[in-house]
């Protein structure tokens, strides 16, 4: 071989340059990946110290524990923060049974499968209505139609239709996730078919179960639109032990801080409920991953 001859094995290869190139490429992918989650994060962040920063300041115990008084101006938020666990006390209370049960039957009963892909195609459409709507369609049902008035009755049960989609979608998801020899295994060992499906079914899929039900108390937290057409806006400071508690009117946190900021222009007001709201999803979001813990034991 002549000296001025290059080995054969001293030039790149493709392969090499085609492996450099998906180094870049995979790193430049990895790059803008990551940028997406701090923007998201830094934003989320940034929302929630801002919320808080403008919120706690104007939070006492007077604040928490009293009624509002339109002679004196006095701003107290105790009707609407036990109207909001009302709300959602109820609200849960149907719609998970309903939403669980569905999903159940769906996934594990149900033998048509056009009807079952129908039906899923149905739930997927009613997550995305808007919530004014069902609102409307509320408001026409059980008010109007039914004779309800406007009541925390009315608006949980509009809730129960707004959530119901979520919760059914969610846990029949989790669901699918279970192995089916888990199901064989069980009826193999002489299980019945709810047997089966109550010891190993569910409890392999109550993370699945927890996360619709943390969707559903979310949407429930935060929605306003359709309650204000259901539950209406008074700050009426209810008895929950009383029998005709949920067939009156009662006005939630997020009712509440609409029309303060809105209609009177009491901005500090608001951003003290919101502060509040986020709290209360938090320790709501934590006492269901803990009974999660406790089903799975």
């Amino acid at each position: 071989m002549k000296p001025s001859q290059k080995s054969p094995a001293a030039a790149p290869r493709p392969g090499q340059r085609r492996s450099r190139r998906r180094i870049l490429a995979d790193g430049l992918r990895a790059g803008l990946m990551l940028l997406s989650v701090a923007l998201i994060c830094a934003l989320l962040i940034g929302m929630i110290v801002y919320i808080f920063v403008r919120g706690l300041p104007h939070i006492s115990a007077e604040f928490l524990t009293t009624s509002p008084n339109a002679r004196t101006g006095w701003i107290g938020i105790l009707p609407d923060l036990l109207n909001t666990l009302y709300i959602i006390a109820i609200t849960v209370a149907i719609v998970l049974p309903l939403g669980v049960g569905a999903a159940i039957y769906l996934n594990e009963y149900a033998s048509n499968k056009r009807l079952v892909r129908v039906i899923e195609f149905a739930t997927e459409t009613l997550s995305g209505i808007p919530s004014i709507i069902y609102g409307l369609v509320g408001m026409l049902l059980f008010v109007n139609f039914l004779g309800l008035q406007p009541c925390l009755l009315a608006g949980a049960l509009t809730l129960v239709i707004l959530t119901l989609p979520t919760v059914v979608r969610t846990t029949q998801e989790s669901l699918k996730t279970v192995p089916q020899s888990y199901r064989e295994g069980s009826l193999g060992l002489g299980s019945g078919k709810w047997h089966m499906i109550r010891t190993v079914v569910l409890p392999s899929s109550v993370d699945g179960i927890v996360t619709g039900c943390i969707l559903a108390i979310g949407r429930i937290v935060g929605e306003s639109a359709a309650l204000l057409y259901t539950a209406g806006a008074a700050h009426n400071l209810l008895n929950p032990l009383q029998a005709v508690a949920p067939k009156s009117a009662g006005t939630t946190l997020t009712v509440a801080m609409y029309i303060y900021a809105k209609e009177r222009g009491e901005t500090d007001a608001a951003f003290a409920i919101a502060t509040i709201l986020l709290i209360l999803t938090l320790l709501i979001n934590l006492a269901a991953k803990l009974a999660a813990k406790h089903l799975k034991k």
